[in-house]
């Protein structure tokens, strides 16, 4: 079992220089970072787990600028998105940030997609919060041919493009790992069409043996799991082993220096060492 941390970066919290050492110091293998463009100030969606929005939601840093920072200062950590939000993205800069990422960082760029729980960000995109998870689901296909086609080209419904050159290529082939987030039914069936591993925020055990047979079904039997944003308090992974799972990712505020390394160690303590 391989274990991550989940943490938002915001100009508020501890610097991306200094969390990407301390979490390969402490033994964790990945670091998945979630992305938000903005926060509309007059909000309609309901804010993830009900009540207000959190601080840390509106003051996000972009999360390409927060990876390229720790794969600077790192030398095995994965660079996770946790999740971004394509959908409400430029396609052909997101594939080149992507590629860039994994470049530079010598093949450690994951790629989590979702379609984001913020209707009105998305709007604000020009996305029609309606058709956001169509518009992922053709963004993913049109990536993939930027990362391995040496000139592409897409045309669907909502991406079309004429042929065209975009380097660099990925070091992973045939391109990074693309995780997907969520389990509605649409969630599943981009993660059997597109993806390449699945991101849930479920930690029942039922969860995974469902999926697991599901994708056994659908002729994609080795699909890893990564337990997304647990708590390392009361998290009982008994189980997840058998159904496939093979990295958790645990939640950790995003908070000051002090207080992230301070939790950082007792995570560690308690699960990695």
């Amino acid at each position: 079992m391989e274990y991550g941390v989940v943490l938002f970066a915001t100009d508020e919290t501890i610097a991306p220089a200094v969390l990407g050492p301390a979490l390969e110091e402490r033994g964790f293998e990945s670091l998945f970072v979630p992305e938000h463009s903005h926060i509309p100030a007059s909000r309609e969606s309901p804010a993830p787990g009900g009540g207000d929005l959190p601080r840390h939601f509106h003051r996000t840093i972009d999360v390409f600028v927060t990876l390229a920072v720790v794969a600077a200062t790192t030398t095995r950590l994965g660079l996770g998105t946790g999740v971004a939000l394509p959908a409400e993205r430029d396609v052909i800069h997101t594939a080149k940030q992507v590629a860039s990422l994994d470049l530079v960082s010598g093949g450690r760029a994951l790629f989590g997609v979702g379609v984001g729980w913020n209707r009105e960000e998305a709007r604000n995109h020009g996305v029609d919060p309606r058709r956001r998870g169509r518009v992922l689901d053709e963004k993913l296909a049109a990536m993939a041919r930027i990362w391995t086609e040496d000139v592409a080209e897409f045309h669907g419904e909502h991406v079309a493009f004429e042929p065209l050159y975009c380097w660099p290529k990925p070091v992973q082939r045939p391109h990074p790992p693309i995780f997907v987030g969520g389990g509605s039914d649409a969630a599943l069936a981009r993660l059997r069409d597109h993806g390449d591993a699945w991101l849930p925020d479920t930690f029942d055990v039922a969860d995974y043996r469902r999926v697991r047979a599901w994708l056994s079904e659908q002729g994609r039997p080795d699909v890893p799991f990564t337990a997304f944003g647990a708590d390392p308090d009361t998290l009982d992974p008994t189980g997840f082993d058998e159904a496939g799972v093979d990295r958790i990712t645990f939640w950790v505020d995003p908070v000051g220096e002090r207080d992230v390394l301070t939790r950082l160690d007792a995570i560690a303590e308690r699960w990695v060492r």
